[in-house]
């Protein structure tokens, strides 16, 4: 399979062919995580436990009307929002991570030496009010979009972790692709859903656990001066290159009732790819590392019914398998909330104290948090996420500040 090409409105975006090779599964043998019934996905490991699906979807619903948590008066000044202005202009050597609301972030890594910018990669874009088939029903947002969505700057990439309405978002996606022509990467089975979407063919790139592409985007040169910051010389740009791996995690996947686990999970890790040692604007040759990006995406830890103690279940193994073999990260983004009540929602959304063990298992060195604070999808506390995190930090022994909350279009460096 030849790597795809797709010419932006100003830009050329190269895509290699999914390779293989981190993790190596036997000729003719279905790797575990395929072997679900009736075709569908399974998590693999011990640490995922599932309840039967009708008492869980009654117990969900009875949950959801009797415990509704409260959203505080002052939600405004607890979880801030401002006007994203994306760290432009600001630590070109740096990674740049703006929250823009649950699980989508924007990231830029670092600019290229000659370039105005970085690769742009924006993370489960949902930014529609309501997270749900239609606009009129479902949960909506208890805290704002920090900016329309044609307000983003330039975006070259879209990472989906899943098809979750919380993740993603038919709306956002095509404004996203339209604006931009910005390439959509996958896990598995969601080709169908992204082409009902009027996404062009070869802007959609599919992925299995452990398989990675590198990608390289022509980016625009700072050389010419008379053109705007995010214009495009079709004869000066600067080449920029990351690797993008799809890794595994514990989840499930559905938009209807009856496509439950036919659409494959992921976490995401990507890697910048640097042509040259030297720090852009350093002019001393001056040498780093490639940086180092994990998201999370929406995942559980461990599965804890009533009455077990959460220390004696088994932990999902992935977390300290990806640390081993394409970490330690420069920056890591995971998710903190919707987990309560931990007998529903243990096996596949992460508790802060999950967080901090996650974070540990992928050798990140910083993070921010992320799936909270958005939309109310299960019964703890608004502001619990954010509390027991900083607790669990400490507990743990992280240093204050390497595993944080930031606010709605808050901007980051790493």
């Amino acid at each position: 399979m030849a790597a795809a090409v797709g010419t932006g409105l100003f830009r050329a975006i190269t895509v290699s062919p999914p390779l293989h090779g981190i993790v190596k599964h036997e000729p003719g043998v279905k790797p575990a995580h395929h072997c679900g019934t009736n075709g569908c996905f399974t998590n693999p490991w011990p640490s995922f436990r599932e309840r039967p699906r009708w008492n869980m979807f009654f117990s969900v619903l009875s949950n959801q009307i009797r415990n509704m948590p409260k959203v505080p008066d002052n939600i405004s000044s607890l979880i801030p929002a401002s006007t994203p202005n994306w760290g432009m202009g600001e630590n070109v050597n740096s990674i740049k991570a703006t929250w823009l609301g649950h699980a989508c972030y924007l990231i830029e890594l670092p600019t290229p030496a000659g370039a105005t910018r970085g690769a742009r990669i924006i993370l489960d874009p949902a930014l529609s009010h309501r997270c749900f088939s239609s606009e009129y029903l479902g949960p909506g947002r208890i805290t704002p979009v920090p900016c329309k969505t044609e307000e983003i700057p330039e975006v070259d990439a879209i990472v989906l972790s899943h098809n979750h309405y919380d993740h993603t978002d038919t709306k956002s996606l095509q404004k996203l692709v339209k604006q931009h022509n910005a390439h959509v990467f996958a896990p598995l089975g969601n080709r169908p859903y992204l082409e009902s979407c009027s996404i062009p063919h070869s802007n959609i790139h599919i992925f299995d656990w452990w398989e990675s592409s590198q990608i390289t985007v022509d980016l625009p040169s700072s050389a010419k001066s008379d053109s705007s910051s995010e214009g495009h010389n079709q004869s000066s740009t600067v080449q920029a290159t990351f690797k993008v791996i799809c890794t595994p995690c514990q989840h499930f996947s559905g938009r209807s009732a009856n496509d439950r686990a036919k659409t494959l999970w992921a976490s995401w890790a990507i890697e910048e790819i640097l042509s040259s040692p030297s720090i852009p604007g350093s002019g001393d040759g001056e040498a780093r590392a490639p940086k180092k990006i994990w998201f999370g995406g929406d995942t559980g830890y461990r599965t804890v019914f009533d009455g077990e103690n959460e220390d004696d279940v088994p932990v999902c193994p992935a977390f300290k398998e990806i640390g081993e073999k394409i970490g330690p990260f420069d920056f890591a983004m995971i998710p903190i909330g919707a987990y309560d009540p931990r007998s529903l929602f243990s096996s596949v959304h992460a508790s802060p104290k999950d967080s901090v063990a996650i974070f540990k298992d992928v050798k990140a060195k910083k993070a921010l948090a992320m799936h909270w604070g958005t939309w109310i999808l299960t019964t703890e506390p608004i502001m619990d996420p954010p509390r027991l995190l900083k607790e669990e930090c400490h507990k743990s022994g992280v240093p204050e500040g390497d595993f944080d909350i930031c606010g709605l279009g808050e901007t980051r460096f790493f």
